[in-house]
């Protein structure tokens, strides 16, 4: 079986813009979350990401045209931008391995991930749309251009599906009533067929038969454009509400991440986004394994990254009953009232062990030895019993470990009532010497990223031996959980116990990683 270490990361995280910020961030036991406001003033805190992409312009523009850099400001979204900066990041501690990586041609893949995808893009252009809408229904329902309403502002006979008048409507649904309204009578304008008719005839130009296709492609666009903006003129219309969605919503599906960075690196092998929620780093970790252990990849650029908490998210998790939202920190193990909302990105360049140190590249953190990933088939949101623990016994076995061979263990630990399931399930299979940590009052709950920089976390803490603080407090330690296991990181770092390490997530859909890794042996 191939081994396997990593050779470059980077993270975009909380109060952290880079690697080197992470780790130093982590010797505090200081939360690094901070007020939300996003609904206006509200009660929620959050894990805001510290970036700025322009810190990479020169690292793009070194290998780019001009405009590449401001095509990505433009058109990528924050889990694009946030994960070409940790991959930018991931090429500095080993000399050479940009280059290697593009060697590699089909040998080196990128599998990038995101929780949520991109929804402060979906959500911008969204509201465009409505806002677009809005204008084009009040226009076309207006009774100077809606011939069927002037008509039917004489007679006043029952129609159809005819919405009361907003006029008749309580103030507070007002809103509502009017959109309604709007848009039936915009549905029975025959002014607005007459427009559709001559905007149809405008987008039936095409390139005329035995033209040059390249010339006369641009000819026909100018075309196309002039009279588009004579019809416009024509009706004083507002812009149709299909011109208000920008086409930002194709370039950030969940693929573009892993795409910009194939691009960006040169890098040509299998590209894509594997997606399973919490557990997506995991998962993740364990397809990477995969394809360098069976000999289809010698590197693999793994990462997951998340936009940074907008209202959609905090609103969703609120309503799911699992966000805390007392303007309080909420830590895991502790009163167990809710998460928070993180954003950012991890990603890793994973790669053959053999391979590459014998080209002289230095593994990082600590050596990953296997992955045990199930599903519970349960429930969508509440972790069973039998699915996590049989993802901790699937990844003991496949690393050929025994429970006594664990010295540490990081908890998925959302702060919500499952943290004492998770310990007692834990407390099944570990023995009472493993030393255990929770992070997510430090950084929050990034849905996709936040397992990766946990796993970082754990990593920067074996490579330098010892163990982060963590935010919790001995004393705010949970009373029932102390009963089920006594050995915690408190806010004091640690020495590294012996053994290995292992850290859990757990995933909405009950999807289950857990990943088993050993420190490298002392030369």
């Amino acid at each position: 079986m191939r081994r396997v270490g990593i050779f470059g990361w980077g993270v975009v995280a909380p109060r952290s813009r880079n690697i080197e910020a992470f780790e130093k961030n982590l010797s505090s036991s200081e939360s690094w979350l901070s007020p939300f406001n996003g609904f206006g003033p509200d009660n929620f805190l959050v894990g805001m990401p510290e970036f700025d992409l322009a810190e990479y312009k020169p690292w793009i523009d070194e290998r780019f045209p001009a405009n590449r850099f401001s095509m990505l400001e433009r058109k990528m979204g924050q889990p694009t931008q946030f994960a070409i900066g940790a991959f930018i990041q991931s090429l500095s501690q080993n000399p050479g391995i940009e280059q290697e990586l593009q060697a590699l041609g089909p040998r080196a893949h990128v599998y990038v991930g995101t929780g949520l995808g991109d929804l402060p893009t979906i959500q911008a252009i969204s509201l465009d749309l409505h806002r677009a809408q809005r204008r084009w229904d009040r226009f076309w329902a207006s009774p100077e251009r809606n011939a069927s309403l002037r008509q039917w502002l004489e007679t006043r006979e029952a129609l159809p599906g005819l919405p009361p008048e907003p006029a008749s409507v309580d103030e507070l649904a007002r809103d509502e009533a009017e959109e309604a309204w709007w848009h039936y009578w915009t549905g029975r304008s025959t002014e607005l067929r007459d427009y559709l008719a001559e905007l149809r005839d405008i987008e039936a130009i095409g390139v005329p038969e035995g033209a040059d296709v390249e010339s006369a492609k641009l000819a026909v666009i100018k075309e196309k454009r002039t009279r588009n903006a004579r019809l416009q003129k024509k009706w004083n219309a507002p812009e149709p509400p299909w011109n208000a969605v920008s086409s930002n919503v194709l370039w950030n599906i969940h693929n573009t991440p892993a795409s910009q960075i194939s691009m960006l690196g040169h890098i040509t092998g299998m590209t894509f986004a594997p997606v399973a929620a919490c557990s997506s780093f995991g998962y993740g970790l364990k397809l990477a394994m995969n394809a360098i252990q069976l000999g289809e990849a010698k590197a693999v650029v793994m990462g997951m990254t998340d936009a940074a908490p907008n209202p959609l998210v905090v609103g969703g998790f609120y309503n799911a009953r699992v966000i805390s939202a007392d303007a309080a920190i909420s830590k895991p193990l502790t009163a167990l009232r809710g998460t928070h909302i993180a954003g950012g990105a991890v990603v890793w360049v994973l790669g053959d062990w053999e391979y590459f140190t014998s080209k002289g590249f230095k593994p990082l953190g600590m050596e990953p030895v296997a992955v045990g990933v199930t599903a519970d088939a349960d429930h969508i949101i509440t972790p069973s019993k039998e699915g996590p623990t049989l993802a901790i016994r699937e990844a003991l076995a496949a690393a050929q470990c025994t429970p006594s061979d664990l010295g540490s263990w990081d908890l998925h630990a959302t702060a919500t009532p499952g943290d004492y399931l998770e310990v007692q399930n834990l407390r099944d299979v570990m023995p009472e010497s493993v030393l255990i940590t929770a992070r997510k009052g430090t950084f929050g709950h990034g849905m996709a990223a936040g397992g990766g920089w946990e796993l970082t976390a754990q990593y920067l803490g074996y490579q330098r031996g010892s163990i982060f603080p963590t935010p919790l407090k001995r004393s705010e330690l949970n009373q029932q959980i102390s009963q089920v296991h006594g050995r915690y990181v408190f806010d004091e770092a640690v020495a590294t116990p012996a053994g290995c390490a292992g850290k859990l997530s757990m995933g909405v859909g009950g999807i289950n990683a857990c990943v088993i890794s050993r420190p490298y042996e002392k030369e």
